[in-house]
């Protein structure tokens, strides 16, 4: 959605640094690494390191260089933290102790809970509204590419690689991408298909050459910055002025506008950059875990605005009176609470088995069908 677009854009700034930082240009750190790999990684000592690393290390791609570079960097914070200096950065990140082998256990954990939430709320969506919905087949599509950005957020927080740091930020990339595009079925897809369609294609055309440059010509961190915070700035505006102009006549909105806001908040956490706590929580890792509760927050507006959906509640209307072509479906859409109109004539009951007939698709006969239904299946 449009908010988590905020925290993106922040973190494709601090990867601006990655190419070096004030720690691994130290002498001290340089020269540690390197008499670290010529006393291990190499020959009989090669092979006595490999035989100790534990098989989880090794699983997840954790070399000799690697362990050596780890090492000499608390040994360059020591040093620092001695002559009374604050401490370093290094290839653009904060030490942070390794747990098992996650690089940065916090921020792997957080990554995998918003992962998490996003699953469990998809599920949830899925068996609460109809597949006919209007915007079902946006919003699956983008909750999928957002469970995919953040199973490589938490691969990449778990093991810093060139390979994990380009899908973390494409993967980032397509999730801005596509909520922009989101927004556009929403506030003029539904009425205009054809524009959703050009604009989707444009979409594509847009990532993938964002993905070609990055990964064929050159990984300019500054290019990445500045088309994130572009198509992101675009994507919040767009979110907020529709809210802002519909909010009377469709008032779950404001929730939308919580959601955006309170993201927005939330990625300013990004900017108290400041070294890890206990060398685990950092401002990166304290917003990943913050933004974990938004998911329920999104997903319970686009429940609501799946139940406000007019083509929703008609669906709801055309339900065959046969009980075995359809079962429960919870919750009821908001439109069907109301209280039953009286019928005009006694509603005639239905032998069983018997097909269903033109009167059966009459409104006040399938809002009886509902009601009934509530009672068979035991739904409240």
């Amino acid at each position: 959605m449009a908010g988590r677009t905020a925290g993106l854009m922040l973190l494709a700034g601090a990867a601006a640094l990655a190419s070096g930082s004030q720690g691994d240009r130290e002498p001290v750190y340089r020269d540690c690494v390197l008499q670290c790999e010529e006393r291990n990684c190499s020959g009989g000592a090669l092979k006595h390191f490999r035989s100790r690393q534990p098989i989880y290390m090794s699983l997840a791609g954790w070399t000799c260089r690697d362990d050596c570079k780890y090492e000499c960097m608390w040994v360059t914070v020591g040093l620092y933290l001695q002559e009374g200096h604050k401490v370093p950065q290094f290839h653009g990140k904060w030490p942070f102790s390794r747990f098992l082998f996650f690089q940065e256990p916090a921020s792997a954990v957080a990554s995998f809970l918003n992962g998490l939430a996003s699953l469990v709320m998809l599920c949830r969506y899925r068996t609460s509204v109809p597949a006919s919905s209007p915007m079902y087949p946006t919003c699956v599509a983008f909750a999928w590419v957002s469970l995919n950005a953040w199973f490589w957020s938490t691969v990449f927080h778990t093991r810093d690689t060139d390979l994990t740091e380009k899908m973390d930020y494409f993967c980032a990339s397509t999730v801005i991408l596509h909520s922009i595009y989101l927004c556009c079925v929403r506030t003029v897809g539904l009425q205009h298909p054809a524009v959703a369609s050009a604009f989707r294609a444009l979409l594509l055309l847009m990532l993938t050459a964002h993905i070609s440059y990055l990964s064929l010509i050159h990984f300019d961190y500054g290019y990445n910055l500045a088309a994130n915070v572009a198509i992101g700035l675009v994507n919040v505006v767009w979110w907020l002025a529709w809210c802002l102009r519909n909010q009377q006549r469709l008032p779950h909105v404001r929730k939308c506008m919580v959601v955006v806001l309170l993201l927005q908040g939330l990625s300013l956490l990004e900017l108290l950059d400041f070294p890890p706590l206990f060398w685990v929580l950092d401002a990166h890792a304290i917003w990943h875990i913050s933004t974990i509760p938004v998911h329920v927050l999104f997903f319970r507006w686009v429940l609501l605005s799946a139940q406000a959906s007019p083509s929703l509640c008609s669906s709801f209307l055309l339900l065959r009176r046969d009980w075995g072509l359809w079962g429960p479906i919870r919750p009821l859409p908001a439109c069907l609470h109301s209280p039953h109109p009286a019928p005009r004539e006694p509603l005639r009951a239905v032998p069983q088995g018997a097909p269903p007939s033109a009167h059966s698709f009459l409104e006040d006969d399938s809002l009886y069908l509902l009601k009934e239904s509530e009672a068979k299946f035991k739904l409240d």
